[in-house]
C-alpha cells in the first residue's frame, strides 16, 4: 500500500512538468526569437513596441490616406502592425539606408489580409517594394484582380514599373492570393541574374519567378536599382476599388544575406 501510494504522490509532482505548454509561437507558428539571429540586415518583430501607431527610430513611415498600428492581432496575443487603407491608399514600414552584399538579399514576413480587390478589373497592389539608384521599381511581392476569363480572383506576381520594362505583374493563377489566413512568404533578390524568387509557407513558386530577360515587361533587360530602400505594407493604385478598404497584418520582417526560412 505504501509503495502504491509514493508511487502515486511522484507521478502527480511530475505532471506539470511533463505536460506544460510550449512556449507561445506567433502566427503560423512564428518563432519569437528571429531577431535574436545573427547577420539580419534588418529584423523587426514588433514585440518590444507599444501597441498604438506604429513608429521606431530604424524604420520610417509612407503613408497616404493610411496608418500603421501595433496590435496583439497575432495567436496567443502576440503584437503585429497593422496596415490599413482606404481607397487607393497606401501604407508602408520603410528601411532606409539598406545595403545588401552584392546587391542580393533575402526577403521573409508573415502576413495575413481581410480581403483582396474584386474590381476594378485588373486592380493592382503592392505588399513588398524596393528601390534604389537607377530606374526600375522592383515589386518582389504583389498581385492583381484578373477578370474572367482568367478565374475571376485575385493572383500573387512579382512586378516592377518606373524603368525601361514598364509597367508590369507577373501574376500567375497557380498562386492565388488568398484572404483570412496567416501566410509566410520569402523572397530572393539575386543580382546576378536580376531574378526574383518566391517561396509561400517554405513551397517554392517557380512559375513567378522574373530574371534579367523573363519577366512581364517590354521586350528589353530588366535590371536592379542598386537597392538603397525596401518598403512593405499595403498600396492599391486604382480609384474607387472593391472593397473600399484593405487591412493586412503583417509580423516577422527579415532581411538577410541567407536565406531566414519559415
Amino acid at each position: 500500500m505504501r509503495t502504491w501510494l509514493v508511487r502515486a504522490v511522484v507521478s502527480f509532482l511530475l505532471v506539470p512538468l511533463t505536460a506544460a505548454p510550449a512556449a507561445a509561437s506567433g502566427p503560423a507558428g512564428t518563432d519569437a526569437r528571429t531577431c535574436a539571429k545573427a547577420n539580419l540586415l534588418f529584423c523587426e518583430d514588433f514585440q518590444a513596441m507599444p501597441v498604438g501607431g506604429a513608429s521606431s527610430l530604424r524604420w520610417g513611415i509612407d503613408t497616404k490616406h493610411g496608418t500603421l498600428t501595433v496590435e496583439r492581432a497575432g495567436r496567443w496575443g502576440q503584437k503585429v502592425l497593422r496596415v490599413h487603407t482606404e481607397g487607393n491608399g497606401r501604407a508602408f514600414l520603410k528601411v532606409d539606408d539598406f545595403a545588401a552584399p552584392g546587391n542580393s538579399f533575402y526577403g521573409r514576413l508573415r502576413l495575413r489580409a481581410g480581403a483582396f480587390p474584386t474590381a476594378p478589373d485588373w486592380a493592382h497592389y503592392t505588399l513588398v517594394e524596393a528601390t534604389g539608384d537607377g530606374p526600375e521599381i522592383v515589386r518582389p511581392l504583389g498581385g492583381q484582380y484578373a477578370p474572367p476569363p482568367h478565374g475571376g480572383a485575385a493572383y500573387w506576381g512579382v512586378g516592377a514599373d518606373g524603368g525601361p520594362t514598364g509597367d508590369w505583374t507577373n501574376w500567375r493563377t497557380t498562386a492565388p492570393s488568398v484572404a483570412g489566413a496567416w501566410t509566410c512568404v520569402e523572397w530572393h533578390m539575386d543580382a546576378g541574374d536580376n531574378r526574383v524568387s518566391l517561396w509561400f509557407d517554405g513551397v517554392a513558386k517557380p512559375e513567378l519567378t522574373v530574371s534579367t530577360r523573363e519577366h512581364g515587361g517590354n521586350p528589353v533587360d530588366f535590371v536592379f536599382p542598386r537597392f538603397d530602400t525596401v518598403k512593405l505594407g499595403w498600396q492599391l493604385y486604382q480609384a474607387n476599388p472593391t472593397p473600399s478598404g484593405y487591412d493586412v497584418w503583417m509580423d516577422d520582417i527579415a532581411l538577410s544575406s541567407r536565406r531566414v526560412g519559415c
